[in-house]
């Protein structure tokens, strides 16, 4: 939560940051783009180091103090005159690439203190918590920004005061690690509405990820191909005078709120009633486009909380069935994996959905309800084969 507190404040403010230093809209895409391309891509490394090494607690706390000390040093560029853009544009990577560096290992670790709990609510909480941060993080930016005497200034001073959430996120980090056992000499137990991988999770490092696992991946990509972006449907909305511009992030908003709903409540539902609470996810999908793309806040509201819903399966439950179908010596390297699958649909979808959406609204609806009848199918397979 402090860690997402730190660089989701960051991101909110790349652009205006960037374009502060000389950046033109195309520099502003190439470094935000290359970023986050380099936060999903190097996670297929930093997986299999995890795994090979059994350090997971140490790439995991480097990731964290990567970031933690990236974003603060924003707040300088300003000063390094024809320089700055250039130091801004390196420290935005890193940030990222410490996000691929510790999120294999991180989801790992939080698949063996989750199994204390219940795989689903376990990863239900963590999800919770992060949406916390990412609705906290903007908000103490856009304050202190707001009260500043100049917008640069403020800019300067948010990404400095985001230190302290920093400092806060390695701290408890190093606490953590001193009071729990090396994640190799965790024991997990298993809730039993969960679906168990079959083989010895505290041996085969190095044994080949099961095919319900890339069945799973596949899936979750075709979902994340019709969960079309904020950034489009918030274009919707202005283009199309539904809120004002001011409408937007309020609705994102809630949309988060609704996330951290649908992580606690499909958590809970998932322990007790394993996999199949997923299949509401392609359905969820399918509604949301079809809701927050339409000409009315009646319409449009209940859209937006849907999608928001339909994120927080996504970032948690569904990671819970990956933690369980992989065997525990293999998470990290499938995590990476999993990342890339889905990244991949995301990049598909959004351009997809941005070329439907230029031939008619009814066109992008018809292709996502297309594309998640097809998700649909393959999470059937995954579950009916492993029951």
């Amino acid at each position: 939560m402090a860690a997402d507190l730190v660089y989701e404040g960051a991101r909110s403010v790349y652009g205006p940051l960037l374009a502060t230093l000389g950046a033109s809209a195309l520099v502003v895409g190439a470094v935000t783009g290359a970023g986050e391309a380099a936060a999903l891509a190097l996670r297929l490394v930093s997986g299999r180091v995890a795994d090979r090494t059994g350090r997971y607690w140490a790439l995991t706390i480097s990731g964290y103090v990567l970031t933690a000390v990236c974003v603060p040093l924003l707040a300088v560029t300003p000063l390094l005159g024809a320089a700055g853009l250039a130091v801004a544009a390196g420290l935005i990577l890193a940030e990222r690439v410490g996000k691929a560096i510790r999120s294999p290992a991180k989801s790992a670790l939080l698949a063996d203190a989750a199994g204390q709990v219940g795989m689903g609510r376990g990863m239900g909480v963590h999800k919770a918590l992060d949406q916390i941060g990412a609705f906290a993080g903007p908000l103490l930016v856009a304050a202190i920004v707001a009260t500043a005497a100049t917008s640069a200034g403020g800019l300067q001073l948010a990404l400095a005061v985001l230190a302290v959430p920093g400092a806060v996120a390695v701290v408890l980090l190093v606490v953590t690690r001193r009071h729990m056992p090396v994640s190799s000499e965790t024991t997990v137990s298993r809730p039993s509405g969960a679906i168990v991988a079959h083989q010895d999770e505290t041996r085969l490092p190095r044994a080949g990820l099961p095919a319900a696992f890339w069945w799973l991946a596949a899936g979750a990509a075709l979902c994340t191909a019709g969960l079309v972006t904020y950034g489009l449907i918030g274009f919707h909305l202005v283009e199309q005078a539904v809120v004002s511009e001011a409408g937007v992030p309020l609705l994102y908003a809630a949309a988060m709120a609704a996330g951290a709903v649908a992580a606690l409540v499909t958590g809970g539902a998932y322990d007790r009633f394993g996999g199949r609470v997923l299949v509401m996810l392609p359905l969820l999908v399918a509604a949301a486009a079809a809701l927050a793309f339409g000409d009315s806040l009646a319409l449009v509201l209940p859209g937006v909380l849907l999608w928001g819903f339909a994120v927080g399966i996504q970032d948690s439950t569904v990671k819970a069935l990956v933690a369980d179908l992989v065997p525990r010596g293999r998470r990290a390297t499938a995590y990476g994996w999993f990342a890339a699958v889905q990244g991949a649909g995301a990049l598909i979808g959004g351009v997809g959905a941005g070329v439907l959406y230029q031939q008619s609204i009814t066109a992008l609806v018809l292709g996502v309800m297309a594309v998640q009848i097809a998700a649909l199918a393959v999470l059937l397979v995954v579950l009916s084969s492993h029951r």
